[in-house]
């Protein structure tokens, strides 16, 4: 079992940042790896970034790439993603999920909203 919090969404202009986090609790953090999921009003959730449990290894969807960055600190069992060069597209709720033996385990979200 995982338990995955969010936090750090907010509201910011276009062109800010934000850093979102993701603490985890339960199986061993640094076993597995870690993704970034977003899913704005009316779209599918999709695939934003995810990183390898050593943190060796990152991988990001093209939508962002170059202006978000996806980290981790397994002595914190916390995931990071900075989000820089914000657009109002990239307005969404923001998930982070882990994949453990299989299954997938979600975080309930943190909304972040990018004015224009």
């Amino acid at each position: 079992q995982v338990q995955l919090v969010e936090s750090g969404g907010g509201l910011v202009q276009a062109g800010g940042s934000l850093r979102l986090s993701c603490a985890a609790s339960g199986r061993t953090f640094s076993t597995y790896a870690m993704y970034w999921f977003r899913q704005a009003p009316g779209k599918e959730r999709e695939f934003v970034a995810t990183i390898t449990w050593s943190g060796g290894s990152t991988s990001y969807a093209d939508s962002v790439k170059g202006r978000f960055t996806i980290s981790r600190d397994n002595a914190k069992k916390t995931v990071y993603l900075q989000m820089n060069s914000l657009k109002a597209e990239d307005t969404a709720v923001y998930y982070c999920k882990a994949r453990v033996d299989g299954l997938g385990y979600w975080g309930q979200g943190t909304q972040v909203t990018v004015s224009s």
